[in-house]
């Protein structure tokens, strides 16, 4: 199981009959690349299309996923994403197989994680996000015909998944479900540092990969915790701003690794 404390989502089995398809503009801001795949020497599993099976047979399934996890058993996995997102209940199925790992999860957003791709990324113990990269989040997207009543009736089918997606990602970030809601309802996009400085990440993915420097990923990680536990303990963004700014000025802030992840971490949140 994961090791952090993540929500379920419950979701009722009868919205399962409705059809999802990915918004056409999100799509055009992704490049297709190869299907989810396992590869049990390192315990990795990429995710590189969209959620869902399409109709020539493409696409990341949760039963895949599974298959994924099966062969990989009680071992650390790490998973590589880049996706547009797609289908709702993929998306949260897949979620709960990652939440549910008996071992630890790892997540990398490699490109674009978005819709229902983001929320399979909060599953993870890490969730790493690459240079260049975004995480994108909204409210359920579908497609409905018929009278006012028929569109009044989807309006609320449509509901419980922005308030189901709203709780994981609050708890997530250590914020409120309404700031989280109100973040979807804005469809908003998260490059690497305001991701890490909103607490939709735990750190930039680079230096470990690219470089193998363990002990820079460490410093990030460390400083995206702080600055989560200051989100959750009522820090107001000035505060918070003033503190990294005076551990930017301190002479004893010698680490250029350290250094690198404060700046960033100040970028993101004068940004905001």
């Amino acid at each position: 199981m994961s090791l952090c404390s993540l929500p379920e989502i419950g979701v009722d089995h009868r919205l399962s009959t409705a059809q999802f398809d990915l918004r056409p503009d999100a799509l055009a801001r992704w490049e297709p690349g190869v299907r989810a795949q396992s590869e049990d020497d390192v315990a990795t599993i990429s995710i590189y299309d969209v959620i869902g099976e399409g109709m020539e047979g493409s696409g990341v399934t949760a039963s895949r996923i599974s298959g994924a996890l099966r062969s990989i058993g009680d071992r650390n996995v790490m998973v590589n994403v880049n996706s547009p997102g797609g289908d709702f209940f993929e998306g949260v199925a897949i979620y709960n197989l990652l939440r549910t790992h008996k071992a630890h999860v790892t997540i990398n957003v490699m490109g674009l994680a978005a819709s229902a791709a983001s929320l399979i990324v909060m599953s993870g113990d890490d969730i790493l996000i690459g240079e260049g990269a975004f995480l994108m989040i909204h409210n359920a997207w579908s497609v409905a015909v018929g009278n006012r009543h028929d569109l009044v009736k989807a309006a609320a089918c449509l509901a419980p998944l922005d308030a189901a997606m709203a709780k994981v990602y609050a708890q997530r970030a250590g914020i409120s479900e309404v700031d989280a809601a109100r973040l979807m309802d804005q469809e908003t996009w998260f490059n690497g540092a305001q991701a890490v400085g909103n607490g939709f990440a735990t750190g930039l993915l680079g230096d470990v990969e690219i470089n193998g420097n363990a002990a820079g990923l460490s410093n990030k990680k460390a400083i995206a915790l702080i600055e989560s536990s200051m989100v959750r303990a009522g820090y107001s963004v000035s505060q918070r701003r003033d503190v990294f700014a005076s551990l930017l000025d301190d002479k004893h802030t010698a680490d250029t690794q350290i250094v690198a992840s404060l700046q960033n971490l100040l970028t993101s949140i004068q940004g905001t």
